[in-house]
């Protein structure tokens, strides 16, 4: 594996924990953040593997996936689809005390939930692993 990939790996391990500790601290709208760039990550890790160049700098996470050439389980393409959307939201949030409402404890703990889950599917993808 290359060094770059393993380096945006570890970088994507890092911010996955810090959701976590943003979900301890009651930030939850810095957990959005956080899953966002922890899977923006990983996904550019995999692409780094299968195109052997570092991608171009997107914060897409659909368009990382058909970088990639990934095939991922449906709930989790619905679920980067709209965490891809939430992440523009709690980037540059208009009306700030709307972000707080639509994004309660409950919602950002499933979030980071579903998060934990597709990292460890990416992780075990054969791009990465091969």
């Amino acid at each position: 594996m290359r060094k770059d990939s393993k380096n945006f790996i570890k970088s994507s391990e890092y911010d996955l924990n810090t959701a976590q500790f943003m979900l301890d601290t009651g930030r939850y709208i810095y957990v959005i953040f956080m899953c966002h760039l922890s899977l923006e990550k990983l996904l550019e890790a995999i692409v780094t593997e299968v195109t052997q160049n570092i991608p171009p700098k997107s914060h897409n996470l659909i368009y990382l996936i058909k970088l990639s050439n990934i095939e991922l389980p449906k709930e989790f393409i619905d679920f980067i689809a709209k965490i891809n959307n939430a992440s523009i939201v709690t980037r540059y949030p208009e009306d700030f005390s709307k972000i707080l409402d639509a994004y309660p404890e409950n919602i950002a703990r499933e979030y980071l939930s579903t998060t934990k889950e597709i990292h460890r599917w990416l992780k075990e993808s054969k791009k990465l692993t091969e």
